[in-house]
């Protein structure tokens, strides 16, 4: 009896050894996928969004053939987003600001709803929408890669104004 008793404590020592262990890397490689807001690394944005905007790639890489992405996007007043659509969902977190969209293959400030920070919205494969940003915003998007900017008019692709 006595040895079933030692054999059944070794057996939770060893167990909650174990958990420690594991809880310790799980904490540390978490520590390295987590970012505090002054932490957040924004950069200039690519190409195929207007100049005057900041990009903090969060998670993945939105530019690769497949898998998930996360990126913060921060705007000044005033900052716009010309009508595009993406032949992927994308799933959109107002952080801070008042983030401004309308539906449709125009930009008319008048029908534009006002998205305040802790807003959540998310726009299936190809539906047409415009933003702007009121005050300074910041906004979080994630989806599946690639993220793909699609204009209605090819015009306003700022990639092509070179």
């Amino acid at each position: 009896m006595k040895t079933r008793g030692y054999l059944l404590l070794t057996l939770v020592v060893l167990l909650c050894g174990m958990a420690l262990v594991f809880g310790m890397a799980g904490q540390t490689d978490s520590a390295k996928h987590a970012f505090t807001p002054d932490a957040i690394p924004f950069g200039p944005v690519p190409a195929f969004v207007p100049a005057g905007a900041q990009l903090a790639v969060l998670e993945g890489n939105p530019g690769a053939m497949t898998g998930d992405y996360t990126v913060r996007l921060k705007m000044a007043d005033g900052y716009r987003l010309a009508p595009h659509w993406h032949p992927k969902r994308e799933n959109v977190t107002v952080i801070s600001g008042t983030f401004k969209v309308g539906m449709g293959d125009h930009f008319d400030e008048s029908k534009m709803g006002d998205f305040p920070a802790g807003s959540f919205a998310y726009l299936d494969p190809d539906m047409h929408h415009y933003a702007m940003a009121s005050g300074e915003v910041v906004v979080q998007v994630h989806g599946q890669a690639p993220l793909q900017f699609n204009y209605v008019n090819p015009d306003e692709d700022p990639s092509r104004k070179k």
